[in-house]
């Protein structure tokens, strides 16, 4: 068995060095380009938009519960028990709901960021893809993740961001 592996190893070598040269490399600034991108910006602004909204709705929330929560302090010691305990449980409803609307507030913009960022995604794949297909190259990576990759034949890798930018029509 290891004969034939060994054998079948042996035959597919000389394979190798004509296939290495025909192999193009590309790499690109996802970051970068997604940035840049209209629809970006644009998903930026409503995201921006929907985020001052829930804050301002927030801050009236807290208002609400500081004028509450001070007046039952100036009035607690001359408030009649059930006054006193009817008020305890309106401040701590209201303490609820705080932490309820913050946390819904942080989902939503979770939900909407994805709903936003999906269809940039997928429209930068695609194109990411025309442009691997249309120039032969065997593989693009994105050099904004940071990954730890060593080339020793950096000139034979090729820079496609600007063929991205350009089929995206970004300046």
């Amino acid at each position: 068995m290891i004969k034939k592996f060994v054998f079948a190893l042996v035959a597919l070598l000389p394979l190798t060095g004509a296939l290495a040269q025909d192999i193009k490399i590309g790499y690109y600034n996802r970051a970068e380009i997604f940035q840049s991108m209209p629809e970006t910006v644009e998903g930026t602004k409503k995201l921006d938009k929907i985020g001052m909204e829930h804050e301002a709705e927030l801050v009236r929330m807290n208002e609400e519960y500081q004028k509450k929560g001070s007046e039952y302090i100036a009035g607690r010691d001359t408030l009649p028990e059930a006054i006193r305990l009817r008020r305890e449980t309106e401040l701590q409803d209201l303490q609820q709901r705080i932490q309820s609307f913050y946390q819904d507030a942080q989902d939503k913009m979770k939900e909407q960021q994805q709903l936003i960022i999906a269809p940039i995604n997928t429209k930068l794949d695609g194109v990411v893809k025309s442009i691997g297909t249309e120039n032969g190259f065997w593989l693009i990576f994105d050099i904004s993740l940071k990954a730890d990759l060593s080339f020793y034949s950096v000139e034979k890798c090729v820079d496609v961001t600007n063929l991205i930018r350009a089929k995206l029509g970004l300046k």
